[in-house]
């Protein structure tokens, strides 16, 4: 009998143990994110002399750290997905409260973007282009203005001052993403950004 109801305390606290650790996995208000952005170009410019080659090397890095917050070079929210448009049709991501979830099911609707980064498939064979929705958010000089990534280009953005780049609900919370008439295209998309 001494052994059974030690056996049986063992399992409850166990099952405690267990479901406390649960809950505080489960708990993603505790999620904490540290981000970079990085670019580097790199290119050789060569000349063929008659009795030399010069050559001019060139390297050009830039990298952007993003600790855990919601200050200066800081975020606190991270949203990415590679998508797919059918010919002809048009998508507007809605960064406040457009049903967009991040990698643990919770809701994104982030205050402010830090890093926008968007990348068309190579494989792709025509143009997308992005933003130009009467409510996007405002990267570009106005909503209207649109950019075109070929196949295999990138489009890349990044606030890290406070102000960031605000996002608006109903006026400035979108982010268009257009494939015109002809075939699919594959798209993958980073936002980062903070919660207020």
């Amino acid at each position: 009998m001494k052994n059974r109801t030690r056996l049986l305390t063992s399992l409850a606290a166990l099952a405690f143990l267990v479901v406390g650790l649960l809950g505080q996995q489960g708990d993603v208000r505790a999620a904490s994110l540290t981000s970079r952005v990085e670019i580097k170009v790199t290119g050789t410019l060569t000349n063929v002399l008659d009795l030399t080659t010069a050559s001019s090397p060139m390297a050009v890095a830039r990298l952007q750290d993003f600790a855990n917050g919601v200050g200066a070079s800081q975020a606190n929210v991270i949203w990415s997905d590679r998508r797919t448009l059918a010919a002809a049709t048009t998508e507007d991501l809605d960064f406040a409260g457009g049903g967009l979830v991040d990698a643990f099911g919770s809701a994104i609707a982030p205050a402010k973007l830090r890093a926008v980064f968007i990348s068309s498939a190579a494989a792709n064979v025509q143009d997308i282009t992005l933003f130009g929705d009467v409510n996007s958010i405002p990267l570009l000089g106005t909503a209207a203005t649109t950019v075109t990534l070929q196949p295999g280009g990138v489009y890349l953005f990044t606030a890290p001052a406070t102000a960031g780049v605000a996002v608006t609900a109903a006026t400035g919370d979108i982010i268009q993403v257009a494939n015109g008439a002809g075939v699919s295209v594959t798209y993958d998309i980073v936002v980062v950004g903070t919660s207020s």
